[in-house]
């Protein structure tokens, strides 16, 4: 299959097992597992892959969860190779999407900005964050985004305001079939010593209350309007509860955690389980953060359709 792709630069893996590439440890292999070399080798990737592949964009692999039966397609991993950071102005910085949202929060204190404090709080890259306007403790990632780059299916790049993009609470709609490379994200001047201490005293509250020692995404379901999804799921008496490997974590009910046993079939009906409870005791439907992507195991009848069949930027994920 390798033999599909010409002049490639980067790394290019053959049915990659997707639980080496995710935070919660599961996933099926992935047909194609790309990690390029530098932009122009992803546009000549992306350029050679079959139009109707499938094309799933991931980062640290938070935010996803990837289902037994892998990826009937390309998996192109951003991580440890977009990695840029670069003060552009006074106030300004330039990321590419392979940059860790800790990583960024932590240069920026360095180089006497702040605002982007909470960013160290989400675990995955920039990437992740951009497509799903990710937050912690407050912050949300496109109120520091003024213009983004990307690329198309063809390899062709753009610069985008971000006015051209509709944002809302862990959304954004994007104006055309493209992908993320890089944003321009605006900051304000301060002692970097103050914005440290920030970053450190946030990071102590996330060890505090989330269960940072065991494999997760991440929080798995959006806070409903004016409520808490922990909340709810707490008061459905469902902290502890397990299906397999896949548990609700007793230190935080919005994370769902693998024992080291789980299969992604346990972590999505666990899932599945927690919806139907908290819309059955409180009234309210619960909406995933997480992207469920790939096909189930089983070979009997047809798998439940993905987030993305086709093409998706992942978060934790990832992009994520």
């Amino acid at each position: 299959m390798s033999s599909n792709f010409k002049n490639l630069r980067g790394s290019l893996l053959i049915d990659e097992p997707m639980a080496r590439h995710t935070s919660w440890r599961v996933g099926g292999p992935a047909k194609w597992f790309y990690r390029p070399s530098d932009v122009d080798d992803l546009a000549m990737f992306l350029n050679q892959l079959p139009q109707d592949a499938n094309l799933i964009w991931v980062g640290l692999g938070s935010n996803l969860l990837v289902r037994d039966g892998g990826v009937d397609g390309a998996v192109l991993c951003t991580s440890g190779v977009l990695g840029t950071i670069e003060v552009t102005g006074r106030n300004s910085v330039r990321a590419e999407v392979g940059v860790s949202c800790a990583k960024l929060a932590r240069f920026c204190a360095r180089h006497e900005l702040c605002g982007g404090e909470f960013l160290a709080g989400i675990p995955g890259t920039l990437g992740g964050a951009l497509r799903m306007n990710a937050g912690a403790f407050g912050g949300e990632t496109w109120s520091l985004v003024s213009a983004v780059e990307t690329i198309d299916r063809s390899g062709q790049r753009y610069r985008r305001d971000s006015s051209e993009y509709k944002i809302g609470y862990r959304h954004v709609e994007l104006p055309a079939a493209e992908w993320f490379l890089a944003a321009h994200m605006r900051f304000k001047p301060d002692d970097g010593g103050q914005a440290a201490q920030r970053i450190k005293e946030l990071l102590n509250r996330r060890a505090s209350s989330q269960p940072l020692s065991e494999p997760s995404c991440g929080s798995v379901f959006r806070n409903p309007p004016g409520d808490h999804a922990a909340r709810l799921i707490e008061s459905s008496g469902l902290k502890g509860y397990h299906i397999g490997g896949a548990r609700v974590s007793e230190k935080h009910a919005n994370f769902i955690v693998n024992d080291g046993t789980a299969s992604a079939r346990d972590i999505e009906n666990l899932i599945e389980y927690v919806t139907g409870q908290v819309f059955a005791r409180h009234g309210v439907r619960l909406q995933r953060e997480v992207h469920i992507v790939g096909q189930a195991r089983s070979a009997q009848g047809s798998s439940p359709p993905s987030d993305h069949q086709h093409e998706s930027l992942i978060g934790g994920g990832g992009q994520g």
